[in-house]
């Protein structure tokens, strides 16, 4: 009952309630994203939703325009201190965690919850009669802006891992674990922990 109506019911009065605060955060923030290079205020990245649907996920532009053009010499995307395609004010709505914010639309619109397995970018020509059971399973659910294994770990655990504690969140969706996770992630936001893996760490250190 909780999963099928409630939990629905708590995203929309929630994000009804948190919208002024987001609106003038917004408002705040938006000239200095477009003053520091002429770009969109917002970034709209295309996500794979509640069983494949795809859509369009709302936030702050946090780096350059052209960012995913920019890559590392292998071809990979950066998940490090480091990265070259952030702004300074983008650095800055980073380590307040509030890039995040404009998800609020997405959640009224009924794409996403506040709780949930973090949203996955679709492959170009891969359907999703094409996943396997475990990529299926997580889509059982709206993707959330924070998750169980994102409000533990954030991005200090491997691909696998992260899909496993999306799956048990599937199994075990209910009011009380919903508010276990909301406590978990303001902890793990407040102390800055988890935000990068071990390997972006060794790089960081100059380990390779």
């Amino acid at each position: 009952m909780y999963n099928k109506f409630f939990k629905r019911l708590l995203d929309i009065l929630i994000s009804l309630c948190a919208l002024p605060f987001v609106l003038l955060v917004i408002l705040i923030v938006a000239p200095f994203i477009y003053l520091e290079d002429r770009g969109s205020v917002f970034y709209l990245a295309k996500r794979r939703g509640r069983h494949g649907k795809i859509f369009s996920m709302y936030k702050l532009r946090s780096m350059v325009v052209n960012a995913q053009d920019i890559r590392n010499k292998d071809n990979s995307t950066f998940n490090s201190t480091s990265d070259p395609r952030v702004t300074k004010i983008g650095e800055l709505i980073r380590k307040m965690s509030i890039d995040e914010l404009p998800q609020v639309f997405n959640i009224l619109k009924g794409d996403m919850s506040f709780i949930g397995p973090r949203a996955t970018i679709p492959i170009d020509g891969v359907l999703y009669d094409d996943l396997n059971e475990v990529q299926k399973k997580r889509l059982d659910v709206r993707p959330g802006i924070t998750g169980y294994g994102q409000a533990l770990y954030r991005n200090s655990i491997g691909k696998e891992k992260k899909q496993e504690l999306d799956c048990y969140y599937v199994d075990h969706v209910s009011f009380i674990l919903d508010l276990k996770i909301i406590f978990w992630t303001i902890k793990t936001v407040l102390l800055r922990k988890n935000l990068y893996t071990n390997a972006d760490e060794e790089v960081m250190l100059g380990k390779e």
